[in-house]
């Protein structure tokens, strides 16, 4: 069992920035595979950004969307994963989830991971 706490959301100016937080703990947690999604209402669940776990090598993926303005980084000594979000646009307004997988096949797609949190909410007005 895996528990995630997303933490950082809140409002923000265009342009600005925010650093989402993710406390991963349970049963050997920093061996997960972790990514970030985000969601409207009345929209599916989108890919953000997600993190291969150390053992597959700790390597980045990113959305179109958001590559060269997101960055994601783990502290797997704190089972922290973080979202540093910059250049914020207002079509990224959502929630965003943390989620975990011990072993993403596809990692861009939400049905990937078996555990979520409960989603932080970012506001990004124009």
């Amino acid at each position: 069992q895996v528990q995630l706490v997303e933490s950082g959301g809140g409002l923000v100016q265009a342009g600005g920035s925010l650093r989402l937080s993710c406390a991963a703990s349970g049963r050997t947690a920093s061996n997960y595979d972790m990514g970030w999604f985000r969601q409207i209402p009345g929209k599916e669940r989108e890919f953000v950004a997600a993190i291969t776990s150390p053992r597959t090598g700790g390597s980045p993926y990113y959305a179109d969307s958001v590559k060269g303005r997101f960055n994601i980084a783990r502290d797997n000594a704190k089972g922290t994963v973080f979202l540093q979000m910059n250049s914020l646009k207002p079509e990224d307004t959502a929630v965003y989830y943390c989620a975990a997988s011990s072993g993403a096949v596809v990692i861009t797609l939400s049905r990937s991971y078996y555990y979520w949190g409960q989603g932080t909410e970012v506001t990004v007005s124009s």
